[in-house]
């Protein structure tokens, strides 16, 4: 496992109780980060804290932020707490459903990033990661909404970007094709072997591998990007 230096740097991970987000806290409390977890269920990795935050509700985000010193930035966020929903057809996706995909992935990205920011601006520094997927780029069938959330994360990730470049805040995005997570999992054996079968690499990627995509991001390793957008297929991504 590679270790980036992170020392003195504090990070809020989203969605960081399983699966890519929980990998990339162990990551970046092993790069010696201060780390805190805002999940909707606790989460257990060592040297982290964890809070249970609706980051679908703007208020509670303001509260938990106003839980954290000043002093303690954060100086990372890694927004990465998502809701693939239900697979099928799109007429027959119950409007509630969808409409929490979008709440949770886009609009839960957006409102944390807003509350967050002002303190980055303050301190004239920051990184910000914002986990999309392939889905968002290429429109994945039986997960309209998932596709529609994920491809917003890409343009707000782009205009950001911009928007705060040479302000000494990066804003960038990972956009994972099928990682071996709960959530993939939990789609059915028959999806998971079509999602290989469709890989160049004929496999699963894992979270440690985003992970290290990630914290690389996050260090000082990277100094030239920003409004970007990196895959994560193993080849499967096509543009």
């Amino acid at each position: 496992m590679n270790i980036y230096d992170l020392d003195g740097k504090h990070a809020i991970v989203t969605g960081g109780a399983r699966g890519i987000g929980k990998a990339i806290a162990e990551l970046l409390v092993a790069s010696r980060a201060t780390v805190r977890i805002w999940d909707e269920r606790a989460a257990e990795v060592s040297a982290a804290s964890s809070e249970i935050v609706d980051i679908t509700d703007s208020a509670a985000i303001g509260a938990a932020l106003q839980r954290i010193p000043a002093r303690e930035g954060p100086d990372i966020l890694v927004n990465n707490a998502g809701y693939l929903g239900a697979a099928r057809e799109f007429v027959a996706h119950p409007s509630d459903d969808w409409q929490r995909v979008v709440a949770v992935n886009l609009i839960g990205t957006m409102q944390v990033t807003q509350r967050v920011l002002p303190r980055m601006l303050g301190a004239g520094r920051g990184r910000i990661v914002n986990m999309a997927s392939l889905a968002g780029k290429e429109g994945l069938a039986t997960l309209a909404a998932y596709s529609a959330a994920s491809a917003g994360i890409i343009s707000f990730t782009k205009a950001l970007g911009r928007e705060l470049a040479g302000r000494g805040i990066f804003v960038n995005c990972v956009a994972p094709g099928p990682i071996d997570t709960d959530m993939i999992q939990d789609l059915g054996v028959a999806a998971v072997n079509a999602m290989i079968a469709d890989s160049p690499m004929k496999r699963l990627g894992s979270t440690s591998e985003v992970a290290q995509l990630v914290a690389w991001l996050c260090s000082d390793a990277s100094r030239f990007n920003t409004g970007a957008v990196f895959d994560m297929s193993g080849g499967r991504a096509r543009y």
